[in-house]
C-alpha cells in the first residue's frame, strides 16, 4: 500500500483537533461587556428622562448651580452623577440639533407642569424641608413625580413616564426609573408597588414573593415595561444567586432572594414568559425564526427601547448555564431559551458565547446533550455561514476531546455525540466535506508514518481511541449523504485509510481493532453501492493461531472497550469462539448486500474455499456447526444467482440490465440467504444484549 505526502516530515505530530482554529476572542470580549443590569440611564430615553428629573429640580439642587458647592463628601457621587448625564445631554444637543429644538421648546411646558406636579412623598429628606443646601444623610426618600398630561402628551417616546427619584441610605443616590401611566387605576396601583418597592430597597432591596406575584400581574395584565425592567433585574439576581455579587455595589443595585421559593418563580415566570413577552413588544409571531426579522428590527427606534431587555435576558440566562450545576433547572432553561434563538442575531458575541456553553453542556453528557444539541443546531442552521463553522468546530473538537478514553460505561454517550455531530455536518455538506478532508487528510499522515517507520509514537497514536472514533466519524457521515452528495474524493481516501490500519495491525492482539475496520468497509459499501472487498480481512479472523489454550480464563469477553487486547486472552477457548462467530456475522452482512448481484458466484469463491478448509481443520463442535450452515447458505445462492443468471440474454456489458438483474426478487426479501442473514443478526443481538447485561 502506497501513501503519498508532499507535507513536512512532522506534520504527522499535530493533534487531531488542533487541525481547525478556533477563535474565542468574541467570547473574551463578551465576558467583559455590561453584565445585563438595566440601567435606568441609556441613550435617547436617558437623556430626555435627565432633562425632565433636572428641570423639575430647584435652582439650588441644580448640578450647575451654586447650591451643590457646599455638598457633603458622603453625598459627592450625586453631583457626580449628574454632572455626567449633564455632559452627554449637551453632547446630545450637538450631535442631533433637532433634539436640541425639542428641548427648548419643550422648556416652556416643564415650566407650566411643574406648578401642576402631584407629588407623593414616603419619607422627606432635609433638603425638602428646610433651606438646606446639602442632601442630608440617613434618611431614605422617594419621590414620585407626575407631569401632566399636556407635558407627557408632547413626546410620544416618553410613553407617559414617571420621573422616579429615590434617594438610598446615606442619600448617596439619585436613581431615577420609568412608569407607564395608562389611566388614573393603574397609576394608583403602580404609586403603591413603587412606595412598596421602595421601603424594600431601603432594607437591603429584598425581593420578596409579594413583590414579585405584584411584578408578573402587571407584566401579564398590563405590559407594564417598567415592571417587566424590575422582573428582569431580578431575574439577572437569580441567575447570578451564591456569587459574589448579585448587584452593581457602586449604583447600589443590589438585590437579596430570600428563600427558594422566590428563586424558583422567578426563574420560572422568565424562562417561560420572557419571549413571549419580547415579540408581543417587538410585534414579532411566535412562528417566526428568521434572523433578518431581528436584523431588519435593529435600525428601528422600537428595537433601540428594547435591546436592553432582550440583552439583559439572554445574557442573564447566559450566566446561569454557566452556574448552575441542577441538570433539571439547566434542561428547563436550555428548552426556553431555545424560543430565543432569533434574539441572539443582535448580539453576535453573545451567541458565540451560547454556542460554548451548550457544546459543553453537550458534552458533558446525561440529560442536558440532547437540549444542547436542539440549540446548536438551532444556531447553525438559522444564522451565518460563520456560526455553521464555529458550531462544527467547537462540537468536534469537544468529540475528539471526549473520545480520548472510552470504556463501557460511556460508549453509548460516545456514539450519541458522534450521530449528533453527522446531523450536524448534514445541515451543510459541502461545507463539512472541507473540514472532513482535512480531518482524514491529517488522518492518513499519521497512519503513512506509521507505516513507514514503524515508529512507536505513531503506532500507538494510530492505536487510539481518538483516532478510531475520529474514522467512525467520517465514516458515518459519508455513509448518511452518500447517496445524495458526490463523495467519492472522501469516500476513496477513507477506504484507503481503514485497509491501511487493517494492515498496520494485523495481529490477534489487535482483533477488536480489525472488527472495527471491517465494520467500516461494510457500512461504506452498503450506503455507497461500491463494492469493498472484505472477504479476506474476514477469513483472517478465523485463521488466528491461538496458544495453548488456557480454559475459560473470562467469564465473559468484552471486546467492544479495547482496541488492544490483553495476552492472556488469547490463550482463552471464548477468544477462538468469539473470533469465528464474528467472522460468520461480517461474512454474512457483506454477502447479504451482494446476495442478488449478477456476480455473486465469483465473489462466493475463495470464500467458500476458505470456509471449506477452516470446517475441516477445526475440531470443536460447535463452531464447526456454525461454519457448515454458512457454507451451505452460500452455496445455495451461488446455485440460485447461476439458475437465474442462465435464463437471462443481456451481455454483461448492458450495465442497466446488469443492475436490474433479481431487483424483484431482492424487494421481496424472501430468498433462503435473506432469511439466514436476518437470522444471524438476531443472535448478535441477543448476544450483544447479554454481554451488556453481564458488564
Amino acid at each position: 500500500m502506497v501513501f503519498r505526502s508532499t507535507d513536512g516530515e512532522h506534520t504527522w505530530q499535530t493533534s487531531l483537533d488542533a487541525i481547525f482554529a478556533d477563535d474565542d476572542s468574541d467570547v473574551a470580549a463578551d465576558a467583559s461587556d455590561s453584565d445585563g443590569f438595566l440601567s435606568e440611564f441609556g441613550s435617547l430615553r436617558s437623556s430626555i428622562i435627565f432633562f425632565l428629573a433636572y428641570s423639575f429640580l430647584p435652582p439650588s439642587l441644580r448640578a450647575d448651580s451654586s447650591g451643590f458647592s457646599t455638598v457633603s463628601t458622603q453625598n459627592k457621587e450625586v453631583q457626580d452623577e449628574l454632572a455626567v448625564q449633564k455632559k452627554k445631554l449637551d453632547r446630545l444637543k450637538k450631535k442631533d440639533p433637532e433634539f436640541c429644538k425639542f428641548l427648548k421648546s419643550y422648556s416652556k411646558s416643564v415650566e407650566k407642569s411643574r406648578n401642576e406636579m402631584r407629588v407623593c412623598c414616603v419619607a422627606f429628606p432635609p433638603f425638602m424641608v428646610s433651606n438646606q443646601n446639602s442632601l442630608g444623610s440617613g434618611i431614605c426618600a422617594t419621590l414620585v413625580a407626575k407631569t401632566s398630561k399636556d407635558v407627557a402628551s408632547s413626546s410620544d417616546s416618553l410613553e407617559k413616564m414617571y420621573g422616579l427619584m429615590r434617594q438610598s441610605n446615606g442619600g448617596s443616590k439619585v436613581v431615577f426609573e420609568q412608569y407607564s401611566d395608562e389611566d388614573e387605576t393603574s397609576n394608583n396601583i403602580g404609586v403603591d408597588l413603587l412606595v412598596e418597592d421602595a421601603a424594600a430597597v431601603n432594607r437591603g432591596k429584598v425581593l420578596t414573593s409579594s413583590i414579585i406575584d405584584s411584578w408578573c400581574k402587571l407584566v401579564t395584565e398590563e405590559h407594564s415595561e417598567p415592571a417587566l425592567i424590575s422582573l428582569l433585574n431580578a431575574y439577572r439576581a437569580a441567575c447570578h444567586y451564591g456569587s459574589e455579587s448579585t448587584g452593581l455595589p457602586d449604583t447600589g443595585s443590589r438585590r437579596r432572594i430570600p428563600d427558594s421559593e422566590t428563586f424558583c418563580n422567578i426563574l420560572m415566570f422568565v424562562l417561560r414568559e420572557a419571549d413571549n413577552m419580547f415579540r408581543s413588544l417587538l410585534k414579532i409571531p411566535s412562528s417566526n425564526c428568521k434572523k433578518e426579522t431581528i436584523l431588519e428590527l435593529k435600525s428601528t427606534s422600537k428595537w433601540k427601547i428594547f435591546k436592553p431587555l432582550v440583552k439583559s435576558y439572554l445574557r442573564s440566562t447566559l450566566y446561569l448555564l454557566n452556574q448552575v450545576t441542577n441538570s433539571e433547572i439547566l434542561a428547563f432553561s436550555l428548552n426556553q431559551l431555545r424560543a430565543s434563538i432569533i434574539f441572539f442575531a443582535a448580539f453576535p458575541s453573545s451567541l458565540r458565547r451560547l454556542v460554548k456553553i451548550t457544546v459543553h453542556l453537550w458534552a458533558g453528557g446525561g440529560p442536558l446533550s440532547s437540549p444542547s444539541f436542539l440549540i446548536i443546531r438551532d444556531v447553525a442552521s438559522v444564522f451565518s455561514s460563520t456560526s455553521f463553522d464555529t458550531c462544527l468546530i467547537k462540537t468536534y473538537r469537544a468529540y475528539i476531546s471526549r473520545c480520548e478514553f472510552l470504556d463501557i460505561a460511556n460508549i453509548r454517550h460516545i456514539e450519541l455525540l458522534r450521530n449528533s455531530f453527522v446531523e450536524l455536518c448534514s445541515l451543510d455538506v459541502e461545507k463539512s466535506c472541507s473540514k472532513a478532508f482535512l480531518s482524514i487528510q491529517q488522518l492518513l499522515k499519521i497512519l503513512q508514518h506509521g507505516l513507514r517507520t514503524k515508529a512507536e509514537e505513531a503506532v500507538k497514536k494510530t492505536c487510539s481511541w481518538q483516532y478510531v472514533n475520529c474514522i467512525d466519524l467520517w465514516v458515518m457521515f459519508i455513509s448518511a449523504n452518500a447517496r445524495s452528495y458526490d463523495l467519492q474524493t472522501l469516500l476513496y481516501m477513507t477506504i484507503q485509510l481503514i485497509n491501511g490500519v487493517a494492515y498496520l495491525f494485523p495481529g490477534p492482539r489487535y482483533f477488536p481493532l480489525k472488527v472495527k475496520c471491517i465494520q467500516w468497509l461494510n457500512r461504506l459499501s452498503s450506503s455507497s453501492g461500491i463494492f469493498i472487498p472484505v472477504a479476506s480481512l474476514v477469513l483472517d479472523l478465523m485463521e488466528y493461531k491461538i496458544g495453548k489454550e488456557g480454559g475459560n480464563s473470562e467469564n465473559s469477553f468484552h471486546a467492544t472497550s479495547y482496541l488492544k487486547l490483553p495476552k492472556h486472552w488469547l490463550k482463552s477457548q471464548k477468544f477462538q469462539e468469539e473470533c469465528v462467530i464474528s467472522a460468520i456475522e461480517l461474512l454474512s452482512v457483506h454477502f447479504a448486500q451482494w446476495s442478488y448481484h449478477i456476480s455473486f458466484p465469483e465473489l462466493a469463491t475463495i470464500a467458500l474455499i476458505r470456509l471449506r478448509k477452516f470446517y475441516e481443520r477445526t475440531t470443536i463442535e460447535g463452531l464447526r456447526r456454525v461454519v457448515k450452515r454458512l457454507i451451505d447458505q452460500v452455496e445455495q445462492n451461488v446455485e440460485f444467482v447461476q439458475k437465474k443468471r442462465d435464463e437471462v440474454a443481456f451481455s454483461p456489458k448492458d450495465y442497466q440490465a446488469v443492475d436490474s438483474f433479481l431487483q424483484l426478487e431482492k424487494g421481496s426479501l424472501n430468498s433462503s440467504f435473506t432469511q439466514y442473514y436476518k437470522s444471524v443478526m438476531e443472535k448478535a443481538a441477543l448476544r450483544n444484549l447479554q454481554k451488556n447485561e453481564q458488564r
